[in-house]
């Protein structure tokens, strides 16, 4: 397992990422209000500046993203759990891609899977709203 601080020569990330194959879920979203895309696929490694994942499809990097990542630890060894990350898609070849970690949390998940749901809440769109307001406000004060 990697453990330097500084990242090895031609390597663009400035965190450490760790090798991690889980399932997850993911939906795009362009102009903060249109989900254009849903599907699944696996997470290659992980860190808190991004995530590598293999997709169903081929991705357009650029959008919004939602990944729902099964998690491998039990909350009180029972409940199983997964981690939402949201962020911009950063790169897509093929079916590989690579997004930011510009948020994330914890949910509880259903103990029984019979199939891959996607949730209406638009917590996702509600995200990327406020991180396209914060960052016009940014470029408006820089």
């Amino acid at each position: 397992m990697q453990t330097k601080n500084k990242p090895e020569e031609g390597e663009r990330r400035n965190k450490i990422r760790f090798p991690l194959q889980r399932e997850l879920r993911y939906k795009l979203l362009e102009d903060d209000t249109n989900v254009i895309e849903t599907g699944a696929g696996y997470t290659l490694d992980i860190g808190s500046g991004g995530v590598a994942f293999c997709a169903d499809g081929e991705l357009k990097p650029g959008a919004f993203i939602e990944l729902s990542i099964s998690w491998p630890v039990l909350l009180d060894e029972r409940c199983p759990m997964r981690l939402i990350v949201f962020g911009r898609l950063l790169r897509a070849v093929g079916r590989l891609s690579a997004c930011t970690v510009d948020r994330y949390e914890f949910r509880t998940q259903a103990r029984s899977f019979a199939r891959a749901t996607v949730r209406q809440d638009s917590m996702l769109e509600r995200w990327a709203d406020s991180w396209t307001k914060e960052t016009a406000k940014l470029q408006a004060a820089g």
